[in-house]
């Protein structure tokens, strides 16, 4: 049994699979989520686990080395735009429709219980040398 790090065994599993270049696709719980990508669906119910929480610990066990998010994000969620420029220094924005079209090529979707609007990032998988 772990004694650290994300428990969710279908989560690190899933984390475990990745490789570089991977998408991984962290969403709100009203995201549109494409037909192909593996999901892990963590909501429990709104706002828990929250897009924070999920986000970071994501960040703690994988390599990024880049992430997109929606440029409405700024307008209709200023604390997640502010979480995301702060946790990902190479932050690509592109509109909420291209997000949602990127996401299909996404290796892996992590829904999280998040009830605000835009609370969504495609990961680019980095790698750790």
């Amino acid at each position: 049994m772990k004694k650290a790090g994300i428990l969710n065994r279908h989560l690190s599993g899933a984390l475990a699979e990745l490789g570089h270049g991977d998408g991984v696709l962290v969403c709100d719980a009203g995201m549109p989520i494409p037909d192909g990508p593996r999901v892990v669906d963590l909501a429990f119910r709104a706002g828990v686990p929250s897009f924070a929480e999920v986000l970071d610990g994501l960040l703690a066990e994988l390599v990024v080395e880049g992430g997109t998010a929606a440029a409405e994000v700024r307008g209709a969620n200023p604390a997640t735009a502010e979480l995301l420029d702060t946790r990902l220094p190479a932050l690509h924005l592109v509109s909420h429709e291209k997000l949602k079209e990127l996401s299909a090529g996404a290796r892996l979707v992590v829904r999280t219980g998040e009830a605000r609007p835009y609370a969504n990032v495609l990961l680019r998988c980095g790698v750790f040398f």
